[in-house]
């Protein structure tokens, strides 16, 4: 397994091949369906965003309430296909990683090549699992959204699998 650490860097991702292994530790955020519609909606008006887009991460992911005791709560991915309308001009904004599951559209694809991102897969129906590899999360943005909200998550060493890699690879192909 390769170990990689955020936020990202041109030379550790074009050196990742669709279906490789790797460890991700770091900072990453939540983000789904409604933070993205806000965060391009905020982008198109001029407005800031919660967090800094540039060599970022987002993991589609909308975590469970937090057990008593515990980090988080169940925290696996969701369906990522949902974000494919929001997702070029995340990118050409500089985000440089998305994480969740299931395969992405041909534009999707196209634009993950163009910008030099990645699209990594996190284990489905794990999330309890990999919740143990959270270190840290606190609430960023738009708590009124429940589980949707962009939570900022500090991984370490945080299994995925390269689902599309930087030349526009994909293990769906």
């Amino acid at each position: 397994m390769k170990k990689i650490n955020t936020p990202l860097n041109d030379k550790d991702i074009l050196n990742l091949r669709a279906g490789d292994e790797i460890l991700l530790s770091g900072e990453i955020y939540t983000a789904r369906d409604q933070a993205h519609k806000r965060m391009v909606d905020a982008i198109k008006k001029g407005s800031r965003l919660p967090f800094i887009l540039k060599n970022a991460v987002i993991y589609y992911c909308g975590p469970a309430k937090t057990p008593k005791g515990k980090i988080i709560g169940s925290c696996g991915p969701t369906t990522s296909s949902r974000m494919d309308a929001f997702t070029p001009l995340l990118l050409s904004k500089g985000l440089k990683g998305m994480i969740g599951k299931g395969a992405r559209s041909k534009e999707v694809r196209s634009v993950i090549k163009k910008n030099k991102a990645i699209y990594l897969l996190a284990p489905a129906g794990c999330g309890a699992l990999i919740s143990k590899y959270v270190k840290s999360a606190k609430t960023v943005a738009y708590k009124d959204l429940g589980p949707e909200r962009i939570t900022q998550l500090e991984v370490k060493n945080f299994p995925l699998i390269v689902g599309i890699d930087a030349k526009g690879r994909s293990i769906y192909a």
